[in-house]
């Protein structure tokens, strides 16, 4: 009897498909995030480069498009699959991405007001950008306190897990106070820009000194182990987040004070963007020298592709738009230098992470879940038996 002929081989899933949208978490967010850093970021470059504003438009329009995308999908995945939605929110290590949604909404909010009034009309771009703040300053600061209720209360931590997607919940608030001011302009005078200003001034706080709680205990486990497991390497990027978002903030608090509040505190405001930007933003190049070590390592090791690459998108944005407002505020054009050099940097990271998204999820190949941060349990094992460290 001839041998029966074998079965085919079962189809590569498509992008579309009802298994990528089980598995949608709210990681993917960091891919707006990082698009959106590119187009705010490069409308404020303090170089002229031909035909920058044009390709900082696309980029806010790429970034919108994006956002649109993924909350419809997002939306989808809480309809059908609440299950997993639920779990998501449970898993310690997809939970604290959640962040991620407010700070999308945020940066395509305020690359709308930036640069995207050019297109719609500043009117329109005042609209969207109020709806898109709010939306995303509610949702932050929810996360900020939601996202650690659950680490003390219902998630399962292991001693020495700690990683740097902790700090996703609590910067999202930093963004809120950057990206505030740009509102102000529009607001009523008197109290309603004093409350916004002052209002972003202390997200700016809470934000900053729960970034100084968390921080000591990830690089804790940095030197005392275990490990970071390679496909997180690129996580260590999101410790600028808060250093160049902080920066910028202040910077744009020194712009947004005068006429706002009272002699002595915008002059104090305009001190303190230049006495708290340069430590800081020294202290921000020193972690993105280690950090990148870490990730030469990782490569050298073996690690490859899985969203955490987007890690080094949004973080790096953050700095170079710190650069951006000390190079305005103290003249210095090693401050532009540095501005240019991270954006090339930028630009550089955007093209890896997109082109290697898009190749994934076109071919299939792609894992869509939230695979990176959940591999913290497995890694550790596989790399054992790989011989690694």
């Amino acid at each position: 009897m001839a041998a029966s002929p074998p079965p085919p081989p079962p189809p590569s899933p498509s992008p579309v498909s009802p298994s990528l949208i089980r598995h949608l978490g709210p990681n993917w967010y960091a891919s707006v995030m990082g698009t959106a850093i590119v187009a705010n970021a490069g409308v404020a470059l303090p170089v002229h480069v031909r035909g920058l504003h044009t390709f900082s438009l696309a980029f806010w329009a790429l970034s919108a498009a994006m956002l649109a995308v993924l909350l419809t999908a997002r939306a989808l995945h809480w309809a059908r699959h609440r299950d997993q939605a639920r779990a998501h929110l449970l898993d310690p290590a997809v939970a604290p991405f959640y962040g991620c949604l407010a700070m999308a909404l945020l940066s395509v909010g305020g690359g709308t007001l930036l640069i995207g009034k050019d297109v719609i009309g500043l009117h329109a771009a005042v609209v969207a950008d109020s709806v898109l703040f709010i939306a995303g300053t509610a949702i932050g600061l929810l996360a900020a306190v939601a996202i650690p209720y659950l680490m003390v209360e219902s998630h399962r931590i292991r001693p020495g897990s700690a990683s740097p997607v902790w700090l996703l919940p609590v910067v999202a608030p930093m963004v809120s106070a950057a990206l505030g001011p740009l509102l102000i302009p529009h607001l009523p005078p008197g109290q309603w820009q004093s409350a916004l200003l002052l209002g972003c001034y202390t997200m700016f706080g809470l934000s900053m000194l729960a970034t100084l709680v968390l921080l000591p205990i990830v690089f804790g486990r940095m030197v005392t182990g275990p490990r970071l497991p390679l496909a997180l390497t690129p996580t260590l990027f999101l410790v600028l987040g808060p250093l160049g978002q902080s920066v910028t903030a202040a910077n744009k608090f020194a712009d947004a004070a005068p006429g706002v509040v009272q002699s002595p505190y915008a002059e104090g405001f305009r001190m303190f963007a230049v006495i708290y930007g340069v430590p800081v933003m020294g202290f921000a190049l020193l972690w993105f020298a280690f950090a990148c070590a870490m990730l030469v390592r990782a490569r050298r090791l073996g690690m490859g592709f899985s969203l955490t690459w987007w890690a080094l998108t949004f973080p790096v944005g953050t700095c170079v738009t710190g650069a951006e407002g000390l190079a305005q505020h103290t003249g210095l054009d090693v401050y532009r230098w540095l501005a240019v050099f991270l954006y090339a940097c930028l630009l550089a990271a955007w093209a890896a992470a997109a082109s290697l998204t898009v190749r994934g999820l076109a071919t299939g190949a792609f894992v869509p879940a939230a695979a990176a941060p959940v591999a913290e349990a497995a890694a550790p094992a596989a790399e054992a038996a790989a011989g690694r460290p």
